[in-house]
């Protein structure tokens, strides 16, 4: 009889610990995803090389990575940080927990049947799509609660709210193109999901969290945050979406140069050297200065475009971006608001800091594949993916643990 009344009791008390602030419940999704999402990708790169036979997809694999990177994964990260900090930033009502635990359900469902519906039925992937949606609205509505009780929103606040849209919009399109195959649909998901979601949710975070975390990190830190930064990404991002839908990335650069001044330009004055004195900052530098060298590579790319009409550089920008900065920053700012939230000290461990270092050097090892051609270029980015999943199986075995565990300071949340 006790064993049969404890073992109950001992789950409720670990759902009740795991759904206690949302950054847990999604942050934890993350973790998985980061692993699964790659080792997705990885057995599709091994099916190419000749490894094993890989087997048919109702999408192109090459769609469901996309899809999978911009929408299944780095937004459990960024929901879970912003149910968290937007009561803060707002001083309004925090995220009830029925709320943000009903935006988990419907976002791991929809992941769930998304991965099950790949290889079966295009109506299970719309499906998926559906739930994700719905999951992606709920969060969405929350977020703008919080911000309509806001007694003075500010603009980070309102632009993560067209980027948050966008991104629900970006999923719509790939919904499109799952029901009635056409390759606008998927581009325009695509586009959308990355410049109009993605960078702009990321640069906006590290442009109002980067400077806070230095001033309080380091001795007589002066922080700043340029008011021109935020209106300079939109018009930049806006601009390199209508230049690549309009088939102009010869006159890319007109939108790719100006963001790769302003990142670098942050990156300077925020101080990187001095980040050094913290691991934990110097980790949050060092991803923002992949935005500033990806932007720089998409900008020579177009203009090499515009006077050669060659492309020299393929996907060497976009993996910047998407494994030096997104993968990056995510490393850094999860850890963070981790330790933070579970009453651990503000330090990167050893396996911390080897994390972000396995994460540069999957960014610089895919980046150099993209120019050697044959088994060797190829055997690079089966290394790259490789070096990524173990980066973020060890992120994961350190910290997916804490979302299950109380706070040690006994603090709520």
């Amino acid at each position: 009889m006790p064993a049969t009344i404890t073992l109950p009791t001992a789950k409720r008390g670990r759902w009740r610990i795991f759904t206690s602030a949302p950054h847990r419940m999604m942050f934890f999704t993350g973790a998985v995803q980061t692993v699964l999402i790659m080792l997705f990708w990885l057995a599709e790169l091994l099916g190419r090389s000749g490894w094993w036979s890989i087997p048919l997809s109702v999408i192109p694999p090459v769609w469901a990575h996309v899809f999978l990177m911009l929408y299944g994964l780095f937004p459990f990260f960024i929901f879970g940080f912003l149910f968290t900090v937007y009561p803060r930033w707002l001083r309004g009502p925090i995220v009830p927990a029925a709320r943000y635990s009903a935006v988990f359900v419907l976002l791991v469902a929809g992941v769930i049947v998304f991965y099950a519906g790949l290889f079966t039925s295009r109506v299970a992937v719309a499906a998926a799509l559906t739930l994700l949606l719905t999951g992606w609205g709920v969060a969405l509505h929350s977020l703008l609660a919080v911000y309509r009780k806001a007694p003075n929103p500010g603009l980070h606040e309102r632009l993560l709210n067209i980027a948050l849209t966008a991104g629900f919009i970006g999923i719509a399109c790939f919904l499109v193109g799952v029901l009635h195959p056409a390759p606008w649909a998927y581009l325009l998901a695509r586009e959308t999901g990355l410049w109009l979601f993605l960078v702009p949710v990321v640069f906006l975070v590290a442009h109002r969290m980067i400077p806070f975390f230095s001033q309080s990190a380091l001795i007589h830190y002066i922080m700043v945050r340029p008011t021109w930064g935020p209106p300079v990404l939109v018009v930049c991002v806006v601009g390199h979406v209508l230049f690549e839908l309009n088939n102009l990335a010869a006159w890319r650069f007109l939108a790719d140069a100006p963001l790769a001044i302003a990142a670098l330009h942050h990156f300077w004055i925020w101080q990187f050297r001095r980040s050094f004195h913290a691991r934990l900052l110097a980790m949050l530098h060092i991803a923002f200065l992949w935005l500033g060298l990806g932007m720089t590579l998409y900008a020579v790319q177009s203009i090499a475009l515009l006077v050669t009409g060659v492309d020299y550089f393929g996907r060497v920008p976009l993996h910047a971006l998407g494994i030096g900065f997104f993968t990056g920053m995510v490393v850094a700012m999860a850890s963070r608001v981790t330790l933070g939230h579970s009453g651990h000290t503000l330090e990167a461990n050893d396996l911390t800091w080897g994390v972000l270092l396995g994460v540069n050097i999957a960014a610089v090892m895919r980046l150099a594949a993209e120019y050697i051609p044959g088994i060797v270029g190829s055997a690079l980015n089966i290394l790259a993916a490789t070096i990524w999943l173990v980066a973020f199986l060890v992120w994961g075995w350190q910290y997916a643990p804490i979302y299950l565990r109380p706070r040690l300071d006994r603090k709520p949340g």
